[in-house]
């Protein structure tokens, strides 16, 4: 089975609903992994949603999927009422300790790439997890309400600040 690591586009709410891009298609991870459009969209679900890749640890499912041209799109409810787990993790998300989100798959069909990585052509879903650590350097959390807004907003008036410094 093949895990890979990558931070995320997330946003989460106090009922539990969470969407995510889970796979962006334009950039490799960290390893030079890519996955090529088209390989998603005969996902089954539901999707197991676990945290860290724990499979004693289900925190929810991911019952929507779908490609969109930028990559892979879910979105699912962790168990916030049921779970107590999940109501831990929502908080983190919530507060922007767990910003990340990985997909376990098992590989059917990929293709070295040139200069290292594969291009991953067919997979099995095994689960979608939350992660704190992500692989992907391209991607990352963009809402989660509360704190994350506001890092997102922090960090947009740093950048204007550092442009007019160098002015």
């Amino acid at each position: 089975m093949d895990r890979i690591f990558f931070e995320t586009k997330m946003l989460a709410d106090d009922s539990g609903a969470i969407s995510a891009l889970a796979w962006p298609f334009a950039t490799p991870d960290r390893v030079g992994d890519m996955i090529e459009p088209g390989t998603f969209k005969s996902l089954k679900l539901p999707i197991p949603m676990l945290f860290g890749h724990d499979h004693g640890d289900p925190i929810g499912t991911w019952d929507v999927a779908g490609e969109r041209s930028d990559g892979l799109h879910v979105s699912g409810k962790m168990l916030i009422s049921e779970v107590a787990r999940a109501r831990e993790v929502n908080a983190l998300v919530r507060a922007g300790a767990v910003n990340g989100v990985s997909i376990s798959f098992i590989t059917k069909k990929a293709l070295t790439r040139p200069g290292g990585g594969r291009t991953i052509k067919a997979l099995e879903m095994i689960e979608i997890s939350l992660v704190t650590v992500g692989m992907h350097p391209g991607a990352r959390v963009t809402s989660a309400k509360s704190a994350v807004e506001a890092l997102s907003i922090a960090a947009a008036i740093n950048r204007a600040a550092a442009q007019i410094g160098r002015k």
